[in-house]
């Protein structure tokens, strides 16, 4: 069995994957981490994600945590989760991190705290998404510099980060195969006369409410036709399901930062 911690525990994804864990044969959670001074801290891991008890408790130890894991997993926010994969590094655990809205200078702390552990870093776990990704790259590459490309991704209103992740690597991915670089080229906003958009763009709309759980729609637009390429996330549970499914492949890897591509084989 692969033991598991979970970062976040008390909240919406924590609970998601706390239950995709109890689920899996192959895993057993091991603890719940959260903030200091959260209330659910003593609280059962598993009462608190609503599965059911698992005696387990929700701590704000992480030092101790981790010494009893085989594997981190956490869904919460860059500076979080740098500080996790540094107590995970000096402590030789592997980690699988969720979070979102990582800086390139984040990315690049990241990579170097990913020289002694295995990570898996990917803005989406879920295995569709990193389907698209692949179907992304290979309509790119078919469709070349012909197809003028924007991207439209929606989400809850209380998502912190815009665009999301998700949809930034997808720009990223699109961006690669066209040979263009991604930071160059991205148009993020629109307004009054900002002019005839140029072929090398790929522009990025976000739409924020309610409790979208995630869309993202890519869009070739050509000369008389258009290609739609969409995701929809009905639930958190294929997040966690992912995670849960990353845990699995981390564990026992070498060091070095990984993502869901190299987790499904899709490179």
């Amino acid at each position: 069995m692969i033991k598991i911690a979970v970062s976040g525990a008390a909240g919406r994804m924590g609970g998601r994957v706390i239950t995709a864990v109890k689920e899996d044969t192959e895993l057993e959670l091991c603890g719940g981490l959260e903030r200091p001074g959260h209330p659910y801290i003593g609280m059962d891991a598993g009462l608190s994600a609503g599965c059911g008890a698992l005696g387990v408790a929700i701590t704000d130890n992480l030092n101790e945590l981790v010494k009893g894991c085989d594997v981190l997993i956490d869904f919460s926010a860059p500076v979080v989760s740098l500080k996790n994969l540094e107590v995970c590094g000096l402590n030789g655990k592997a980690m699988v991190i969720g979070s979102t809205g990582f800086t390139p200078e984040e990315m690049s702390l990241a990579r170097e705290l990913a020289r002694n552990i295995p990570v898996v870093l990917a803005p989406n776990m879920s295995v569709g998404v990193n389907a698209v990704f692949k179907i992304l790259k290979d309509a790119a590459k078919i469709l070349g510099d012909d197809f003028d490309v924007e991207i439209v991704e929606a989400h809850h209103r209380m998502k912190k980060d815009s665009p999301s992740g998700t949809a930034i690597r997808m720009g990223e991915v699109v961006a690669e195969a066209l040979g263009r670089d991604y930071g160059k080229v991205a148009n993020y906003h629109r307004q009054g006369i900002c002019g005839e958009r140029t072929k090398e763009e790929i522009g990025m709309q976000t739409i924020r409410g309610g409790d979208i759980v995630g869309d993202h729609t890519v869009y070739f637009i050509g000369m008389g036709e258009r290609i739609e390429i969409t995701h929809r996330a009905h639930t958190r549970d294929m997040f966690s399901r992912g995670a849960a499914r990353a845990a699995k492949w981390v564990a026992g890897r070498k060091p070095g930062l990984y993502d869901m591509q190299d987790v499904l084989g899709l490179k």
